[in-house]
């Protein structure tokens, strides 16, 4: 018989620029999070991020659906969790979920959106949040990285809106039922991030189920 079985369960949220990707992919290979591993496989990596709604690149999804695909948006939350449930104890990360979409809709939209629902089946899984926050002057820096390699340098251009969003996820994440770590990118490597994560998991007991 092995050690405890790890099946964390993390969502990283933050504005662009925090790095969330990255995370997501060092953390997918991270011994403390997956275990060992003497040949390379992975875990799965979600994202509300992804454009799926629209047949072309850029287009909206679960984060900046339009109004009269509400009913798909939730629709889709309730199937992404049904599928936690089902694999409670399954390694699960998601790169942006339900805040990032309670932020772009509270924005862009002043259309308030009630997770609470998803936030209980959530909790009862063990998901915890990962809030990934860079300082408000390192923006600019992050931006001039990230255009050498964006297909779309045009999104970074008004760094204010981010800014703002950071500010507005801030507020969501303080009245979350998820417990949650803020985790400060502005400086740091990857890896140091990555190791900074792994260590709030295992002392919290968020790497194993909660049952």
């Amino acid at each position: 018989m092995t050690g405890k079985k790890l099946c964390p369960k993390i969502i990283l949220e933050g504005t662009r620029l925090t790095l969330k990707t990255e995370l997501a992919f060092k953390l997918n290979e991270h011994h403390k999070i997956v275990g060992p591993r003497k040949y390379r496989y992975h875990s799965p990596i979600i994202s509300a991020e992804w454009c799926a709604f629209t047949n072309y690149p850029w287009g909206r999804g679960l984060i900046n659906f339009a109004e009269d695909e509400e009913s798909k948006a939730i629709e889709t939350y309730e199937t992404w969790c049904r599928l936690f449930e089902l694999q409670r104890y399954y390694s699960w990360i998601v790169d942006r979920f339900h805040i990032s979409t309670q932020a772009y809709q509270l924005i862009n939209n002043h259309k308030k959106i009630n997770f609470n629902w998803l936030e209980k089946r959530l909790h009862k899984l063990g998901f915890v949040i990962i809030f990934c926050i860079r300082r408000e002057n390192t923006f600019l820096s992050a931006r001039e990285e990230r255009i050498k390699i964006s297909g779309n340098p045009n999104q970074y251009d008004n760094l204010r809106k981010f800014i703002d969003e950071q500010n507005v996820m801030s507020e969501l994440i303080s009245k979350s039922i998820l417990s949650s770590y803020k985790l400060d990118v502005s400086d740091k490597s990857v890896d140091d991030l990555a190791n900074e994560v792994a260590l709030y998991l295992e002392n919290t007991g968020a790497l194993w189920s909660k049952d």
